[in-house]
């Protein structure tokens, strides 16, 4: 029981990926808030969760509305008297290429994707840092990451959930709070009509469901990006190429020298983002030192 007498915050956890998530992290001891925008769902998984031993409560909310996921906060303290992990979740598609598609659904997918785990990870940010204990999980997606035909809204706000988690692992460290991203490859209500059958029969939320524990545990990582599906576990990351330095006035050297720009032989994984800067003034300093 990895983790008894945590409790864990999982939003859209009515059915699918959520729901699995939720029945993942009950059978290792921690104790389940179940979140769903519809209410029966939630139950259901909760009570689902009971009748295996487990402790559940079913809290319906939307993500996007900050008095509602204050409540659920409120609520899971009441409980239990702390909230230890949360799975940002919950979310929609709204598929068109960018060309048809209106803002209003560009707007939808930022509100419930980013917007959504920036409000419940504020929410439970303070009761974290007061714990010094934290686990915090973004969904984001191979969308954000390397882009999918038609999916510009859906990319944009997952990549925008990598950068939030960059920051946030930086801010939380020293408060005990790790933060990670999960890209998940799994047959859902949102993945129908997008992959065929006979994919999705192969895609078993259980099957990402099994890497969450790595980054909820108390030897968690921090900053991580973990791509499961299929039974398979790989890391993504986001690198930084040693580039050339090529001083003032460039344009026309950075035409000439892109080659050796976008050379990823060597390239690097940046602890935080400054390091860019201290390389590019790095490399500058080193080009003063060896100019006659």
């Amino acid at each position: 029981m990895k983790l008894k007498n945590r409790t864990a915050i999982i939003t859209g956890a009515g059915g699918g990926l959520g729901r699995s998530h939720a029945l993942m992290l009950a059978s290792l001891g921690a104790r389940i808030v179940v979140n769903d925008l519809n209410a029966a769902e939630a139950d259901r998984v909760a009570e689902e969760i009971r009748s295996r031993g487990g402790e559940a409560i079913g809290i319906a909310a939307s993500v996007t509305d900050e008095a509602q996921v204050a409540a659920m906060v409120e609520d899971a303290m009441a409980t239990w008297g702390r909230v230890d992990i949360l799975v940002n979740n919950a979310g929609i598609l709204r598929d068109k290429t960018f060309a048809k598609m209106d803002l209003a659904d560009f707007r939808s997918i930022i509100d419930i994707h980013l917007m959504g785990s920036v409000i419940c990870t504020k929410a439970v940010w303070d009761i974290m840092r007061q714990q010094a204990h934290g686990r915090i999980v973004m969904t984001t997606s191979s969308s954000g990451l390397y882009g999918n035909f038609g999916q510009s809204n859906y990319g944009a706000a997952k990549m925008a959930l990598v950068g939030l988690m960059q920051t946030l692992a930086l801010e939380g460290a020293k408060y005990g709070i790790r933060v990670n991203c999960l890209a998940p490859t799994a047959a859902t209500q949102m993945t129908d009509g997008v992959l065929s059958p006979e994919v999705l029969r192969r895609l078993s939320p259980e099957l990402v469901s099994a890497g969450l524990p790595v980054l909820v545990g108390d030897d968690a990582p921090t900053r991580a990006i973990l791509c499961a599906g299929a039974g398979h576990f790989a890391c993504a990351n986001v690198t930084l190429t040693r580039g050339v330095q090529l001083g003032a006035d460039a344009s026309e050297r950075v035409v000439a020298r892109w080659g050796d720009i976008s050379d990823r032989r060597n390239e690097i994984v940046p602890e935080y983002g400054l390091m860019q800067a201290e390389l590019e003034l790095a490399s500058l300093a080193e080009e003063a030192s060896v100019t006659p």
